[in-house]
């Protein structure tokens, strides 16, 4: 029996061909363990950014950075991790120890967020549950008795819906007052750019900051659809190439506009890997022999029996969840880009230029007054998102309350500007912040709505 047969016999209702997944493990191995080197070189190595006080997410807290030497070789080991994962080595321990890495590294520092980490934080542990080792990897090559041509259907079409879920929400988050009429974030971060060759004086143009805004909007919300249109989707894809690369080039965004790209890719037939690979056999000799070679060197699948299918419900609280969390910030009575209430977790990208200053007071109970000024013991990066995040705010009032041996009140005076506008007072200067304790789901009455003119 072929190996073309056996693919076809082996396809049912609740399985499709494995290639994309494959792709998509190369490509998360290895966007995974550039990202995670990169950071240590960066972050790390260079910047020292985890030796001092980090900012760490709600509920996580007890996540710590390691002390040397062993952060220096937990990114080692990640990156590495990362390669193993692409390769297809070990993948069912490489897989969640890859996850773990990637999870661990987000955690580090709330100030370090960025969508795209956060979303790879999911890819790497869903992909630990398909079967994405079994093809074209290391594993396979080591024992063939582990073949499988095909997967289940929920580990190939859970990646594009939730990189569907990401434009379509990314879409929605651009219907707003200062993105469609002012076009206000895009001019202010365009005409920063003016000084770029050739593209910098079409960048400082108003009418170019509008075609982005009203572009970007409507690309992000029809996306996903056009994607699923069979003739459709190739124009989806040139379009969402050309908004990558933009992107890119004017913003400094890391992997994003790959991994968003590889991501789109999987909306394609699941087999157009294979056919590529065909495609490259005649061209290239030595993409043939070792196609021949692979194909001499697996036998019979296993059954897709064998494949692990998880319950419905497990799939439908994952999307409940990408649903509910970019629609959560409607049950706070504020403006998500001026109170950040609801602003994590809801792929709300790039829809605000912020910025803002400030400094705390600490009095003790004999009237003792200190003034505080986080510049002094955070780095730029830290300081720039902590003045315009109530939650680090709060967070770092806290830690400078920890450190008195004593009762203290900590008031904070904080100043911020959204989109171009006047700065205006962000925290209330009249409460004590010591006393404050975070609430996550209702209006924060120390956040001071922003007062326009």
């Amino acid at each position: 029996m072929s190996l073309t047969s056996l693919r076809s016999g082996f396809t049912t209702r609740t399985t499709v061909p494995i290639y994309t997944l494959v792709w998509l493990r190369i490509a998360l191995g290895l966007l995974g363990a550039g990202d995670i080197l990169g950071n240590g070189m960066y972050y790390h190595w260079y910047l020292d950014s985890f030796s001092g006080f980090t900012f760490r997410y709600l509920g996580f807290e007890w996540v710590h950075p390691l002390p040397e030497p062993f952060l220096s070789l937990f990114f080692i080991v990640g990156f590495l991790a990362g390669i193993a994962v692409a390769l297809g080595w070990r993948f069912r321990f490489t897989a969640p120890f890859f996850a773990l890495c990637f999870t661990y590294l987000f955690l580090l520092e709330k100030a370090h967020y960025l969508n795209h980490a956060y979303l790879f934080t999911w890819l790497a542990w869903l992909l630990v549950f398909t079967p994405a080792w079994r093809e074209w990897s290391l594993d396979v090559r080591r024992d063939p008795t582990q073949w499988s041509p095909v997967a289940p259907k929920w580990s190939i079409y859970v990646f594009p819906l939730l990189m569907g879920l990401v434009y379509f929400f990314g879409g929605i988050n651009k219907i707003n007052y200062d993105w469609l009429i002012e076009a206000s974030p895009l001019h202010l971060w365009l005409r920063g750019r003016s000084e770029m060759p050739v593209l910098g004086p079409l960048f400082a143009e108003k009418s170019t900051a509008y075609l982005m805004a009203w572009g970007g909007m409507l690309l992000d919300l029809l996306s996903p659809f056009l994607l699923l249109h069979r003739r459709l989707r190739w124009v989806a894809l040139s379009l969402l190439i050309f908004f990558h690369a933009t992107n890119h080039l004017i913003f400094n965004i890391g992997i994003f506009p790959y991994l968003s790209l590889v991501l789109t890719s999987l909306f394609f037939e699941p087999d157009w890997p294979m056919r590529f690979v065909k495609w490259l056999a005649t061209k290239s000799v030595i993409v043939a022999r070792w196609r021949e070679g692979w194909r001499k060197r697996v036998g019979k699948p296993i059954a897709p029996a064998e494949l692990w299918h998880p319950r419905p419900a497990a799939i439908l609280l994952l999307v409940g969840l990408h649903v509910f969390l970019p629609l959560r910030n409607y049950l706070f009575a504020s403006d998500v880009n001026w109170t950040e209430e609801g602003h994590r977790y809801s792929w709300r990208m790039m829809l605000r230029s912020k910025q803002g200053t400030g400094y705390y007071t600490a009095v003790t109970p004999d009237g003792e007054r200190k003034v505080v000024n986080p510049r002094d013991s955070l780095d730029a990066r830290q300081y720039r998102k902590m003045v315009t995040h109530p939650d680090m705010i709060l967070q770092y009032a806290h830690y400078i309350r920890d450190q008195y041996a004593g009762p203290v009140e900590i008031y904070g005076h904080f100043r911020v500007q959204l989109n171009g506008r006047q700065r205006r007072p962000f925290i209330d200067p009249a409460v004590d912040l010591a006393k404050t304790e975070w609430s996550w789901l209702s209006r924060k009455p120390w956040v001071l709505d922003e007062v326009r003119e």
